[in-house]
């Protein structure tokens, strides 16, 4: 995909953060549109179909963390990296956003320069994952993993998972009883361009154990996770 191609979707209930942000990066040749509240940013990424979407957590009408849960809710959006840019630093908020979703978390200020830095990371993130050319489907005792459909099957009943969490548990099923160490984790699911801390894979793989059951992702203490089908 080229850069002309790509399109950013800024949220912020600033008008100046969007004025600065839309300036610098029409400048670097993204295609950009803006919403002042969540709730206008999820009608227009319906249409725009933004290959990125920069949130702001503080906002009128509906934060940025549940305007995220919203847009990961859009199934046509799968493929759409979201990013906050805001100025909580709380560790609880960021934590809620990687949770809910996120695939970037940054605070407040930082420069032009750097944010583009930090937004052609998450690009070649995507274009080194299309590059790959993994299975399409897992099935493992009464799971099937389904990667054309972002559906997990479990019993032959489909239930869907958030995108972080479904590719979570279909790295770790897809090679049964290996140990993955967090990191590990963190550089498959997140990649190395983007900094997220440890206790992200914590949080989704406890996520992920309350839709599938506690018995099937397995705690290696002092290592990491594996996936069993519960006849180990």
């Amino acid at each position: 995909m080229s850069k002309e191609a790509q399109k950013i979707l800024l949220v912020d209930d600033e008008k100046d953060i969007l004025e600065i942000l839309s300036y610098n990066l029409e400048k670097e040749g993204f295609s950009i549109k803006t919403a002042e509240n969540g709730l206008k940013a999820v009608e227009i990424a319906k249409k725009f179909k933004p290959n990125l979407i920069i949130i702001d957590i503080m906002m009128p009408i509906i934060d940025g963390v549940e305007t995220c849960r919203m847009l990961r809710e859009n199934k046509d959006l799968d493929d759409t990296f979201i990013m906050f840019l805001t100025a909580r630093s709380e560790e609880y908020s960021e934590v809620a956003a990687f949770d809910i979703g996120a695939d970037d978390y940054i605070t407040k200020p930082i420069k032009p320069r750097a944010l583009i830095s930090r937004i052609n990371a998450l690009f070649r993130r995507g274009a080194k994952k299309g590059k790959t050319v993994p299975k399409d489907v897992v099935e493992i005792g009464k799971f099937k993993v389904d990667r054309t459909s972002y559906t997990l099957f479990i019993d032959g009943k489909p239930t869907s998972l958030p995108k972080k969490e479904f590719e979570l548990l279909y790295h770790l099923a897809e090679s049964p009883n290996k140990v993955f160490t967090r990191d590990e984790l963190l550089l498959s699911i997140w990649g190395s361009d983007v900094y997220v801390l440890a206790r992200t894979v914590d949080v989704h793989i406890r996520r992920v154990r309350e839709k599938i059951g506690t018995e099937h992702i397995k705690t290696v203490k002092g290592v990491g996770y594996k996936f069993v089908d519960g006849k180990e």
